[in-house]
């Protein structure tokens, strides 16, 4: 089996009762496991909310111990939903402005040139970081020179070596950025922190609390998630080199190649919601104020939607993939990470002739009666210019 390979554990749940089963905190998650169920789920708000009273619950693992701001649109649902994604959604679409691409081009290149000029390197730490850090200063208009801060702090916002949720971590996040906000209002500019400061949701001036939800989202949404897309592209194109000659011969099958990625890698595994009142799934009872999670990972392997769901096929013609979610709560982020996506493949093409992999170690997610490979904790790779 090639060093890329993401195995799908869930077809046996998946094809047999349709659900697994966590125990996340003591607080218990059952996990949707069909393509069709979560895209259902997804779709139906009303009973499976992501604005419910305990901020942080919906993500798996549960945050509730470590945060206290609700992020925003992300916990938050209709109608007040609508009003807060009507004024991030402009924002979050620069990416298809030319500058912003651009710009980017431009960060991605020096990765690409830093990783070539090395020639062999630890690409989550030395190469998937930066790239996430220094694309996210475009995302928020900010300085370039903010991302180093950023990759100090290392690929996990609220993970370390000896736990998966560290509150002493996470405060380095929210202290940052409440000092970014407090410097915003004293010196606003074109920086997000600002232009959301100005702003206004449903007639109301945004409160410090209310940016600052946002904010955390933009940080800790896109961070794992973009780090894993990158380091399983690299890791996928090292162990198969004919495919990456393939995307410089055939630059007409980026996009549905960049899809077919994002489908099997799946960055994110899963997210929860919780339930507004006694409901059913898959024909298993779910209690009010029990928890769902929807996983993204088991619906885009899913046999009955993807023909050859286990392997990558770049030119997939039919792709309904769930990776950046579905439904009102898709992900806010999916166009800043797809432009990254194709920015990097189009570079790879053009500056790098092959990759190969040296040696990894794999990031192994325990979801109990699951244990799903995410990517890596480490790969080093060598790059060989063209």
């Amino acid at each position: 089996m090639k060093k890329s390979t993401l195995p799908d554990p869930f077809k046996e749940a998946r094809q047999g009762k349709g659900i697994g089963e966590m125990n996340d905190q003591n607080d218990p998650v059952k996990m949707v496991l069909g393509h069709k169920d979560v895209r259902r789920c997804a779709h139906n708000w009303k009973t499976f909310q992501s604005g419910g009273d305990e901020v942080g619950r919906i993500v798996v693992p549960s945050e509730v111990h470590i945060r206290d701001t609700r992020q925003i649109p992300f916990e938050v649902d209709p109608p007040e939903h609508k009003g807060f994604r009507d004024l991030l959604d402009p924002w979050f679409k620069r990416p298809l402005e030319e500058a912003y691409q651009e710009a980017l081009t431009k960060i991605i290149d020096g990765v690409v040139d830093e990783a070539i000029e090395k020639g062999n390197l630890e690409v989550v730490e030395e190469f998937s970081l930066k790239l996430q850090s220094r694309a996210l200063t475009l995302l928020l208009n900010i300085p370039f020179e903010e991302s180093d801060l950023w990759i100090s702090w290392g690929t996990h916002v609220f993970r370390s070596e000896d736990t998966a949720l560290d509150g002493d971590k996470a405060n380095i996040l929210y202290d940052y950025i409440d000092a970014q906000i407090d410097k915003a209002i004293e010196n606003p500019g074109e920086d997000l922190y600002s232009v959301l400061l100005g702003s206004e949701v449903d007639g109301k001036k945004m409160t410090k609390e209310e940016v600052k939800g946002v904010l955390i989202l933009t940080f800790a949404g896109g961070r794992d998630t973009v780090i894993n897309a990158v380091t399983n592209s690299i890791a996928y194109f090292a162990d198969h080199p004919e495919s990456l000659k393939r995307l410089r011969d055939e630059p007409e099958i980026m996009n549905t190649a960049i899809e077919e990625l994002i489908r099997y890698f799946s960055p994110l595994t899963q997210m929860g919601r919780v339930a507004t009142q006694d409901t059913q799934v898959c024909e298993h009872a779910v209690k009010a104020q029990s928890r769902i999670s929807m996983c993204w990972a088991s619906a885009n392997r899913d046999e009955r939607v993807f023909e050859n769901a286990n392997e990558v096929i770049l030119d997939r013609k039919v792709n309904p993939h769930v990776a950046f979610g579905f439904g009102t709560h898709n992900c806010l982020g999916a166009t800043h990470a797809r432009q990254i996506m194709k920015i990097l493949l189009t570079t790879l093409t053009q500056k790098v002739e092959s990759m190969e992999i040296i040696d990894c170690k794999e990031n192994i997610e325990d979801l109990d009666e699951f244990k799903r490979k995410v990517g890596f904790d480490s790969i080093q790779v060598k790059f060989n210019k063209l």
